[in-house]
């Protein structure tokens, strides 16, 4: 009885393994599966994220399309459309609207940009229809003498940054740059590209900015895509996490990393100045007085002499034009009167109107910038007198105008004579 009952039990016992390896094949199958399965679809959104942001090709495309036709011509136009020197390399796109891309043109390595027209986004299975292309190349018309077309210029300028003396100087530098073959006459095609460079703030701000050395150099341009020279370091602080672990560290711990990844305290402090220089020169600047809107750090770089480079022109507003918004702009509260991230000025609860002096210069909102990025390894010997100077910096209002320039200037003075003094005789100077 017992030698029939061992066979059975050795029997039911090597069925049960045999069960539990094939539950565990299929359950490792199934895993797989599933790991493919979301393996692809990450790919998918990845590529269908990369072909909707980065449409370089439809940028050059369109752009060359108008050279060959005579509509537009430009400096870069030859070497992006006819002898290929001008090259798109990495997608560095955020909106498909908007195409930024690394480039090279012969010795030069530079930023490209290129505004696309309105993006038609598609269902599975639909048709592409042609891209909606704004008319951005129809002014100067045919005709259009280079007096008129000087005019032109001047009127615009004057739109944006008001009323100011030597607004015909840069009219005439606007002229030369547009001037792209240097034979000293500014032709039809160059015209269109340079009046409709001129639509975008970033590219007028950036020529205000350049001969100071504030923003990158403009080499080239055809049309509305223009190249700018390449920042290497960049941004000003910072660690660019994965985007699933944004969320996950906190925000006090983001700010202690971001000053992890910086360079030595001294170079550190000859950025800094720049920053400053930069905050000076807009203050009171050659043509008006600018605001910066965003002080974020992405919007700035530095060069491998470690010199300051405003990125984003964008973050910058002439103080005559966010005047004129902010005086249009209806308000309940002081949280409706915010021009970009952090232009703000208080609501005139009697008008219900929004007043136009910022609540906070430029330098203030500097300076809480370089806050952490100064005090973190700072010589003990000037930490306390950095901390002292950069909060009374920080505590600037922009009320009472006379006063505001005594002490914006005081206090700007000197932040920069103490830091001077600490990087004057090191190499880094």
């Amino acid at each position: 009885m017992a030698k029939g009952l061992f066979p059975r039990a050795w029997v039911k016992k090597s069925f049960y393994f045999q069960a539990r390896i094939s539950f565990v094949r299929v359950k490792y199958l199934f895993l797989t599966w599933l790991a493919v399965l979301v393996g692809s679809w990450v790919l998918y959104v990845q590529y269908s994220a990369y072909t909707e942001l980065c449409r370089g090709h439809e940028c050059k495309n369109a752009i060359c399309d108008k050279y060959r036709k005579g509509i537009i011509d430009g400096s870069a136009c030859s070497s992006l459309c006819d002898k290929d020197t001008l090259y798109l390399s990495r997608c560095l796109s955020t909106l498909a609207n908007n195409q930024v891309y690394t480039g090279s043109w012969g010795d030069h390595d530079g930023i490209i940009r290129c505004k696309l027209g309105e993006v038609v986004h598609l269902e599975l299975g639909e048709e592409p229809e042609p891209r909606r292309e704004t008319p951005v190349f129809d002014k100067p018309t045919r005709g259009t003498s280079v007096e008129k077309f000087r005019e032109m210029v001047f009127n615009h300028l004057k739109s944006k940054l008001g009323e100011q003396t030597n607004l015909a100087s840069l009219v005439s530098q606007i002229l030369t740059v547009a001037d792209g073959n240097k034979d000293g006459r500014v032709s039809l095609p160059e015209a269109r590209s340079a009046w409709a460079l001129l639509q975008m703030d970033e590219v007028l701000l950036g020529l205000l900015l350049q001969d100071r050395g504030h923003t990158p150099r403009l080499l080239g341009f055809c049309g509305d895509l223009y190249m700018t020279e390449r920042v290497h370091y960049g941004p000003l602080y910072g660690l660019s996490l994965p985007w699933p672990l944004v969320s996950w560290v906190p925000s006090s711990m983001q700010r202690s990393m971001d000053q992890w990844f910086t360079p030595s305290w001294p170079r550190k402090a000859k950025i800094s100045m720049g920053l400053l220089e930069l905050v000076e020169d807009l203050f009171h600047g050659t043509y008006g007085s600018f605001l910066i809107c965003d002080l974020a750090a992405a919007h700035f770089g530095y060069t491998d002499r470690h010199e300051l480079r405003l990125t984003d022109a964008r973050a910058v507003v002439s103080e005559d034009e966010f005047k004129r918004t902010m005086r249009a702009l209806k308000c309940e509260t002081d949280a409706d009167c915010v021009y970009g991230v952090d232009c703000k000025t208080l609501c005139d609860l009697s008008e219900k109107r929004c007043k136009e002096e910022p609540v906070q210069p430029n330098l203030a909102k500097a300076c809480g910038t370089l806050k952490d990025y100064l005090l973190r390894g700072a010589p003990s010997g000037m930490r306390e007198e950095l901390e002292r100077q950069l909060y009374s910096c920080m505590a600037l209002k922009g009320s009472n105008a006379g006063q505001m320039n005594m002490e914006h200037s005081l206090i700007l003075n000197n932040l920069k004579a103490l830091l001077w003094r600490q990087i004057s005789h090191t190499k880094d100077s």
